[in-house]
């Protein structure tokens, strides 16, 4: 009798584990927070660390023992500084002042920068990559190198402009009452067209061209294609750069601080709110008021900030 025999059995592929969705997705957090850890904690060591520690002491104060002959001593005082700060007129001049001279400048800056891209935008491709770079230097240059350079520039005597003057017969003068505003806002605007330049340029670059084709179809000349199609097109940036200017211009500090060295009877030592700061807590020892300072600045900036952005974008839209 034959017996029958099995067939052999074919080894087969064990099961694939299938991954569930939700493991997949924690796997890719994790990997996602791996890639974020530097960030996080440089943010973390370079702002979050430091403005916590502005915080803890804004709420304290130096205070003297006996009589005011003795010992000074750090103590608590709660919210005493932030109080004095809401009453300090010096504070908020030299706010208001940053203010207005900033919204002077900042408009006469940035209409610049739109008129050299409007210009760039209709120049040959090699042509506008020149401009971009010389245009650009100002703004690589860093702040204090060119804060120097003006500083020279305006010195009562080594100042090649005062020089000429003087050569033409004309009594030039760089400082004292609008002219301090006049200087300052030059080198201001000299160190910020290039970079506004670019960013409106980039806006311009990625418009359509079939806008200018059809304005010019329609009989419309090359200014008017300027102001009615392209200027309404890059509005956003135009808010965008306005913005991150006035932040700039609240946070002004180097600049005045270098050209007081030649008119200090121009340039006071609160003459911008960051200038009141540094004075207060390198020259008078009051770091716990500067802190408080400090912080009402950030919160200050950020709202005319927020402020800024919703207006001129409720403007525009």
């Amino acid at each position: 009798m034959s017996t029958l025999t099995r067939p052999p059995r074919v080894a087969t592929d064990s099961p694939v584990r299938r991954t569930s969705p939700r493991r997949a997705g924690r796997r890719g957090a994790y990997k996602g927070l791996l890639f974020t850890l530097p960030f996080l904690v440089g943010f973390l060591f370079t702002y979050v660390v430091p403005i916590g520690y502005a915080f803890s002491q804004s709420l304290q104060q130096k205070r003297s023992t006996g009589l005011g002959f003795g010992p000074t001593k750090v103590v608590f005082v709660g919210l005493a500084n932030f109080a004095a700060i809401l009453t300090d007129g010096t504070f908020w001049s030299s706010m208001l002042r940053t203010l207005l001279f900033g919204a002077a400048q900042i408009a006469v800056m940035l209409g610049i920068s739109l008129l050299l891209a409007l210009l760039l935008d209709g120049v040959a491709a090699r042509a506008v990559r020149f401009f971009r770079a010389g245009l650009l230097i100002p703004y690589v240059v860093p702040t204090v190198v060119s804060a120097l350079m003006w500083l020279f520039l305006y010195s009562p005597t080594a100042s090649p402009i005062l020089d000429m003057a003087d050569r033409a017969g004309t009594q030039l003068t760089l400082f004292g009452g609008l002219n301090t505003y006049l200087s300052l806002g030059n080198v201001l605007t000299w160190q910020g067209i290039g970079f506004n330049m670019i960013l409106i340029s980039a806006s311009l670059q990625a418009l359509p061209r079939e806008l200018y084709e059809a304005a010019r179809l329609d009989g419309a000349r090359e200014w008017r294609i300027a102001w009615s199609v392209k200027v309404p097109n890059i509005t956003g940036i135009l808010v965008l750069t306005g913005m991150f200017s006035l932040i700039g211009r609240l946070q002004l500090f180097a600049e005045p601080l270098l050209l007081r060295y030649v008119a200090p009877e121009s340039i006071s030592t609160d003459f911008t709110p960051m200038m009141e700061i540094f004075d207060r807590a390198f020259k008078t020892g009051d770091y716990q008021y500067a802190a408080a300072e400090s912080l009402v600045l950030a919160v200050v900036t950020g709202i005319l900030a927020f402020v800024f952005y919703r207006v001129t974008n409720r403007k525009t839209s």
